[in-house]
């Protein structure tokens, strides 16, 4: 490297941009549950390749606002694997740290003189991992205060009406290149709108200037995590609400890649939307070559370069309209089948084709949106079989549609019309339930009532996954004892499906009669089978559950138990969505940490002014199952309970069945891998 290529290195700062990596996304799909991961891997891979300074994330790292440990710790050890080395920082934080990192800490992780850190990260927050509870925390805090990340842009919404905000900036110095990086977390776009149209809502502090650096010498970064797309204005962040002397603005939330660099007409600075390394919703914005930015500043000078990710899995996307294509017979639903297949196969090699020249072939995502004005459609799960182990997605391969008559006269109504909370909150969820005459054919009621129990008090957000599966594999083992079973009919397995629930109705009530507990979690269903079900502690394991982030719970099945739960279940409800403030640590003194700044500049502030211009098949009862139901409930009536009568008639009032399609069931015994995803 010659000397002018040193000196340029010196004052250049590199940033490698990405947003919305969403990690955990479909952890329990067997197939996709990676998919996430190798994503963000790839993006810290090039980061370290590509020796920048500091990798910039503009929301949405975590897919769930509360991520599994599974999640977390894959996290964490892909932060730790390319952030903490020996590498020597060559940046300056030159800004109040304590103003810009809102942590016990107060300072930028790199100066922490018991952590290497090589990789500095800077991140936001999205709407997904958002700050929520009384302590106003994130799943990004838990990362910050591992001092793998550096969370900024967490606002506090103080004052009255829409609140107030005051955006510091984080001031990087690298040689003669100063950079102010401002940060916004995601923030409800409504609220956030208003705020912006309000006088003296938005504070933007600059730095003021000095002798050797000028107000105009900054060049100005923004990222934030909003909605862009104006299908409402009122629920999106227009470009004109910013100030004029942001030079740069990184644009998360919006998952379609536009990455290149688009100039705001009358505004003077420029936009990237690197969209998401992951594919989580199955649009045709999401169907283009995922890519990252390297973002190169010097002085008020920068060049971006789009650098692909290779491990994103491919994605082919189409629309069909069946009124369009001559040879099918709209009453045909043999010509509809098979014109679909066609369409589908043709996606599959086109997949494959691009895939060629790749060292590690993933099955391909697949979305075919069908519009079926005037036409019959067809069951998209029966359609997906036979593409198992073809594709990635087989279950929703296609999504039907209808074209809009009224389109044009809805576009006139505003959408605060069309949904008026006052109006729907006029239904509960009794009457809904209520409303349904269709009877459960495989799950017990009493089952349920342990699962939301579970979910509500003891935060299982597995409950009813674990509680659907726990049934359907007393079911399919009870069908697949019986020598017969391949010579069953459908309405045979429909009766037999009636015979097991009320056995199962019958073996819960006697161990509630018998004081005895019973749980989904805990053990593995092959345990189970070697058990008897009447045993004290009959549990289904981590063998049916793909998460890990719930604690073994043994719940009594009783109903009075139940209710008090709900009752309890309501008060920390309450109580959860109190707000509390959120204190900022005095400025202290800092380690030998590396490439550490102390100078703190003061700011001026700058407001903006107002001015700124699967389809479901529902399927009623079969008589049989319907006949089985109604002997369990006579049998219900002669049960005893150590509850009161009084209790039992109150709890039994108030539970209505809804229903569990049989041939879901049947779906299941054929294919039980196919429909544990569906699941």
């Amino acid at each position: 490297m010659d000397d002018s290529s040193r000196e340029e290195e010196i004052d250049t700062v590199k940033i490698l941009v990405a947003t919305d990596c969403h990690l955990g996304y479909m952890e329990k799909d067997e197939v996709r549950r990676h998919d996430s991961f190798q994503a963000f891997e790839e993006i810290c891979s090039i980061a370290e390749k590509k020796q920048v300074d500091f990798v910039l994330l503009g929301g949405d790292l975590f897919h769930e606002n509360k991520p599994s440990r599974s999640t977390l710790v894959k996290a964490i050890e892909i932060l730790r694997r390319y952030c903490l080395n020996d590498r020597p920082v060559q940046f300056q934080v030159v800004s109040d740290q304590t103003v810009n990192f809102a942590n016990m800490f107060g300072h930028v992780n790199y100066e922490d003189p018991h952590f290497n850190v090589g990789l500095p990260v800077f991140s936001i927050h999205g709407n997904h991992d958002d700050p929520a509870g009384v302590d106003n925390l994130s799943a990004v805090d838990i990362l910050s205060a591992c001092n793998l990340v550096n969370y900024f842009g967490k606002m506090d919404l103080g004052g009255s009406g829409v609140g107030q905000i005051a955006l510091y900036p984080i001031l990087i110095r690298k040689g003669s290149t100063s950079v102010a990086l401002y940060g916004l977390g995601n923030i409800r776009d409504e609220r956030l709108n208003r705020m912006f149209q309000t006088p003296h809502a938005v504070q933007w502090m600059r730095p003021e200037a000095q002798e050797r650096c000028q107000v105009s010498d900054w060049f100005n970064i923004l990222v934030l995590h909003q909605n862009r797309v104006k299908t409402n204005p009122k629920n999106a962040i227009n470009e004109h609400f910013l100030p004029r002397f942001l030079d740069f603005i990184v644009w998360g939330h919006e998952h379609e890649c536009l990455v290149d660099p688009q100039e705001v007409p009358g505004m003077g600075f420029h936009i990237t939307q690197p969209g998401s390394s992951v594919a989580t919703s199955l649009i045709e914005g999401e169907s283009k070559q995922k890519h990252v930015l390297l973002l190169e500043i010097k002085g008020n000078q920068y060049r971006p370069t789009k650098i692909p990710l290779n491990s994103v899995r491919p994605f082919e996307y189409t629309e069909v309209v069946l009124k369009d294509e001559p040879d099918i017979d709209p009453n045909d639903h043999s010509s509809i089948l098979e014109h679909l297949d066609s369409v589908v196969r043709k996606l599959i090699e086109r997949s494959n084709q691009k895939a060629n020249t790749e060292s590690v072939v993933k099955l391909p995502l697949v979305r075919v949106k069908v519009d079926y004005s005037g036409f019959m459609t067809i069951n998209p799960q029966r359609f997906g079989q036979k593409y198992v182990g073809k594709v990635a997605n087989p279950q929703d391969i296609l999504i039907f549609s209808k074209s809009s008559k009224k389109a044009g006269k809805e576009a006139k109504f505003d959408d605060s019309e069309r949904l008026r909370p006052e109006e729907l909150n006029q239904q509960n969820i009794e009457a809904l339930v209520a409303e349904s005459n269709l009877k459960m054919e495989v799950l017990p009621v009493s089952d349920l009532d342990v699962a939301l129990h579970n979910f509500v008090n003891k935060d299982d957000k597995m409950a009813f996954y674990s509680c659907v599966q726990y049934n359907l594999e007393e079911t399919r083992n009870k069908i697949a004892r019986d020598s017969d079973a391949v010579k069953f009919e459908e309405d045979d397995i429909i009766l037999k499906v009636g015979e097991c629930l009320e056995e199962r109705v019958k073996q819960r009530a006697t161990q509630n009669k018998d004081d005895q507990p019973f749980s989904f979690n805990g053990q593995s269903l092959e345990d189970t089978r070697s058990q008897d079900i009447r045993g004290k502690s009959t549990a289904v394991g981590s063998a049916v559950s793909f998460s890990d982030d719930e604690d073994t719970t043994m719940l009594s099945a009783s109903k009075s138990t139940a209710g008090k739960g709900r009752k309890e279940s309501s008060q920390s409800f309450r109580s959860s969505r109190d707000a509390s403030e959120v204190s900022k640590t005095s400025s202290r003194g800092r380690g030998r940490g590396r490439g550490r700044g102390r100078a703190s500049n003061s700011l001026k502030q700058t407001t903006l002014d107002a001015s700124l211009g699967f389809r479901h098949s529902q399927r009623s009862a079969s008589i049989a199952a319907s006949a089985s139901v109604r002997s369990i409930a006579e049998d219900d009536e002669n049960v005893e309970s150590p509850s009161s009568d009084e209790d039992v008639k109150q709890d039994t009032n108030a539970i209505d069945e809804s229903s569990v399609g049989s041939v879901f069931l049947i779906e299941y015994i054929s294919c039980p891998k196919h429909f544990s995803s569906l699941v």
